[in-house]
């Protein structure tokens, strides 16, 4: 009867080794899950920035008078490091169905440009703007 005690004992340890075994998985994969939604939200913070700095200057060049500049560079510091914004503005060469030439159209593109990890990344926005002349 004294070793059937024992053997009871030796069980009841077992069984706890094996709940906090269960337990440090569980909260192993549960502090990966909220790594994941850090760097998730990381991410989408960035990504608004970038979002916010193409439009900015979508909004400075179609409110500001005359042609804009065929090609500028402007490098904006940004709590994510510097973003390297780039200009191009070429003719738009548009027709219209009858064969008229729409004299004035161009097309501007700003590409973003960022280092996110070591890893090099990239956004484009391209729009039309017209200037009579």
């Amino acid at each position: 009867m004294l070793r059937a005690k024992k053997s009871w004992r030796a069980f009841a340890l077992y069984e706890v080794l094996l709940g906090v075994t269960v337990f440090v998985v569980g909260v192993l994969a549960l502090g990966r899950s909220v790594e994941n939604c850090l760097n998730a939200s990381a991410l989408s913070a960035e990504d608004s920035r970038i979002r916010l700095i193409l439009s900015n200057r979508m909004s400075e060049v179609q409110a500001t008078p005359g042609v804009p500049d065929p090609s500028k560079e402007i490098k904006i510091t940004t709590g994510y490091g510097v973003v390297r914004l780039v200009q191009k503005t070429v003719p738009a060469n548009l027709t219209e169905s009858d064969g008229t030439s729409l004299v004035g159209m161009r097309i501007v593109t700003l590409m973003a440009e960022w280092t996110n990890g070591g890893v090099k990344q990239s956004k484009t926005l391209e729009f039309y703007v017209y200037r009579a002349g």
